[in-house]
């Protein structure tokens, strides 16, 4: 069950669960916000709680709101498309065969039906981006677990529209954005030892921190190469 906590202009959504640790997250594209509390938490103790954090929120939220947003896709000839940070130039190609993309200089050409629908033409490009990605993984894993020390058991691609990746300590596995296909790879690896350290610390407290310090000094330079770049037009329920 939701409950609603109001602290001057900032309204947050509280959720009760069967967990440990508070956990506190703001959501694009308006910056709503969640806690979710263990279930013996007092209404009283999440309140200050959030309290505490209220300068965090506002400076997430005024920087979802200002993060800028890419237009939504027509797919159609030099419309501009992204793999690795590099930019190409989309050339749509008639053929009667299963559809296929292949990259020719600056241009990803896509092959597929004339009559094929934008729908069609989209879900093979996100098919495209996320096999590009499950190629690039296993390199960086296993540069990564080796130097860490960690072991994942699964990892999976997907496309998840208020995350860049997730961890679960519990079950060793990692989720990586199909979006992070069109970033620079350097973005992809500071994601994947971000995920992979939670299996060290799994909060993000001053353990965490120095961790990510130690074994990646340019990790903030990443995070902010990665947050400044256009994120995915998408529609929100």
């Amino acid at each position: 069950m939701v409950s609603h906590l109001e602290l001057g202009d900032v309204v947050l959504d509280v959720v009760k669960k069967d967990i440990k640790n508070v956990h506190l997250s703001v959501y694009p594209p308006t910056g709503r916000v969640r806690i979710s509390a263990p279930l013996h938490m007092s209404a009283d103790t999440i309140r200050v709680f959030a309290i505490s954090k209220l300068d965090w929120i506002r400076k997430q939220q005024k920087k979802l709101q200002a993060q800028e947003r890419e237009g939504p896709r027509d797919y159609i000839d030099r419309e501009s498309h992204y793999l690795w940070g590099k930019r190409y130039l989309l050339k749509l190609v008639p053929t009667e065969a299963a559809p296929s993309i292949e990259l020719k200089h600056t241009k990803l050409v896509l092959h597929i039906r004339p009559d094929a629908t934008l729908e069609r033409k989209q879900a093979v490009l996100d098919e495209w981006y996320r096999e590009q990605l499950k190629s690039a993984l296993p390199a960086l894993l296993a540069k990564w677990q080796r130097m860490l020390g960690v072991n994942v058991s699964r990892f999976f691609v997907q496309r998840m529209k208020t995350k860049w990746g997730g961890c679960s300590p519990a079950t060793r596995t990692l989720r990586l954005n199909s979006e992070l296909a069109k970033k620079p790879e350097e973005c992809l690896e500071y994601i994947v030892v971000h995920e992979l350290m939670h299996l060290i610390e799994p909060t993000h407290n001053a353990h965490f921190v120095a961790l990510m310090d130690l074994h990646m000094p340019k990790w903030r330079h990443y995070r902010d190469v990665l947050n400044s770049l256009p994120v995915r037009a998408e529609r929100w329920g």
